[in-house]
């Protein structure tokens, strides 16, 4: 399982009652819509699949979770502060006019002369720009999302297309 399989929903924030239920904190929009009956919890880099024995909305972007074979305050303890994923197939499609150069991150960057670069692990708002960092050959570099930067937006395969100042790759790789 990559972890560019997945999208992230939810952080676990903390138990509520004896019997294993948690508090997560959603992140996206819309998730009551989503039908699943698994998540996978990110646990020391793997996702670990977890069935849903109940799951309820609550206010101010908060959930309520139970899962099967989380039935003790002790079991869920060992879950909070740990990220909960989704499969790609099940992430919401976006209409076209409300994508945004946010919903780059998880995307696969590649320049047109330089080639793959990496997935884009975060996208960043500065006052003058939008940056993008993605990790390549083993260092991050950031590199600024635009109109002259980007070339092409495949939604479909989750690619980016990208043509980068002459140079910038150097600085990070001296």
């Amino acid at each position: 399982m990559k972890l560019t399989d997945y999208f992230k929903v939810a952080t676990i924030g903390k138990t509520k009652g004896l019997k294993g239920e948690m508090q997560l904190y959603v992140d996206l929009d819309g998730l009551e819509d989503i039908k699943f009956n698994a998540v996978f919890i990110d646990i020391a880099g793997k996702l670990v699949p977890y069935f849903v024995a109940s799951y309820k909305p609550a206010p101010k972007n908060t959930a309520y979770l139970y899962l099967e074979d989380v039935d003790t305050i002790e079991k869920a303890s060992a879950l909070l502060k740990k990220d909960v994923y989704l499969p790609n197939k099940l992430k919401p499609k976006k209409q076209e006019e409300e994508f945004t150069l946010f919903d780059l991150e998880g995307f696969l960057a590649i320049d047109v002369d330089e080639g793959e670069l990496g997935i884009i692990t975060a996208v960043h708002e500065y006052p003058q720009q939008i940056i993008a960092a993605c990790d390549y050959q083993g260092t991050e570099i950031l590199f600024p999302l635009n109109e002259k930067t980007i070339k092409g937006i495949d939604v479909v395969k989750n690619i980016v297309t990208v043509d980068l100042p002459v140079g910038l790759l150097d600085i990070y790789l001296d």
